[in-house]
């Protein structure tokens, strides 16, 4: 990018000079506001919002200070820019905003404080048509997970994100599949993700680690897709908790558990995987109070 600005003799300027223009761009649209975020100036940035520089301008690419402060992870610098009004929900140009970038190079702490700053990025969670999304469909959840952000997949499944949402490319299971991201392929599966929906090439993740990969990590992906192609999953429809059984599984309506054994009275037993503490909980359950996900292929 371009050289860092030095916050005294800038101050220096903005005390002398009245007709200084704050918002000035250079020729890739970048503003003083814009570098101050990209290199983490808190210094500048505060000087340059008690000058009434506009927090939300945009460069060449529709990129705001937000979306650098995101993109390197700085933390401040973003607390800042939010504070001063700057918009959680405006997309650059390839439709990303700053929930993306962090999700992408796993920024925990800049993930967490968008996630908390306002609605609208828990909003981008849920799949629906319309939402915030870039023009592929891609939801952070596959930018996390392409590039192996373990931390950051817990954070967006405990936020409640669509763990099954679908690009043209496919799920996140896709997306860390075709990456050798073995230990993301696991907690997805562990989460419940759907390892039999197909891209719009009719491929499942499985399909797409035979043809594209010969890697040693590709081997044990492809041995957990097989083993979760053939796994019974169901989702809780009630509520199921006994007190009086040590052997039961305590179910919460929603909870997706994989089926480990089945038995002729209707009580199964079952795992269900824990996104917050990344712990198994195993035992029984009754079958009515579960529908089925994924059948036995």
């Amino acid at each position: 990018m371009s050289k860092c600005f030095s916050s005294i003799p800038f101050a220096e300027l903005l005390g002398s000079a009245k007709r200084v223009n704050v918002n000035f761009q250079d020729l890739d649209g970048f503003s003083a506001l814009h570098h101050a975020a990209l290199n983490g100036n808190t210094e500048l940035i505060s000087l340059l919002i008690e000058a009434q520089a506009t927090v939300d301008i945009k460069d060449n690419k529709a990129m705001r200070p937000l979306h650098y402060a995101a993109w390197q992870g700085k933390a401040e610098p973003m607390k800042m820019l939010l504070k001063a009004g700057s918009s959680l929900n405006s997309q650059s140009d390839e439709g990303q905003i700053p929930l993306h970038l962090a999700a992408q190079h796993g920024h925990y702490e800049v993930v967490v404080q968008l996630l908390l700053s306002s609605n609208m990025c828990a909003a981008l969670l849920e799949a629906k048509p319309g939402d915030i999304t870039d023009p592929n469909g891609t939801s952070p959840l596959h930018l996390a997970a392409k590039n192996g952000h373990i931390d950051i997949i817990r954070l967006l499944l405990q936020a409640g994100i669509d763990i099954n949402r679908q690009t043209k490319a496919g799920t996140a299971l896709h997306e860390a599949a075709l990456c050798g991201k073995t230990e993301v392929v696991r907690l997805l599966l562990e989460s419940g993700i759907n390892a039999h929906i197909k891209n719009t090439y009719n491929q499942t993740a499985l399909d797409i680690v035979h043809q594209f990969t010969a890697t040693q990590a590709s081997k044990e992906i492809k041995q957990m897709l097989r083993d979760a192609s053939a796994a019974l999953q169901v989702r809780a429809v009630k509520d199921y908790c006994n007190n009086y059984d040590l052997t039961s599984l305590n179910v919460k309506t929603g909870d997706v558990i994989t089926v480990l054994e089945q038995h002729p009275d209707g009580r199964w037993k079952g795992c269900i995987h824990d996104n917050r503490t990344g712990n198994d909980r195993v035992g029984y359950f009754p079958s009515s109070i579960a529908e089925v996900i994924n059948k036995r292929s």
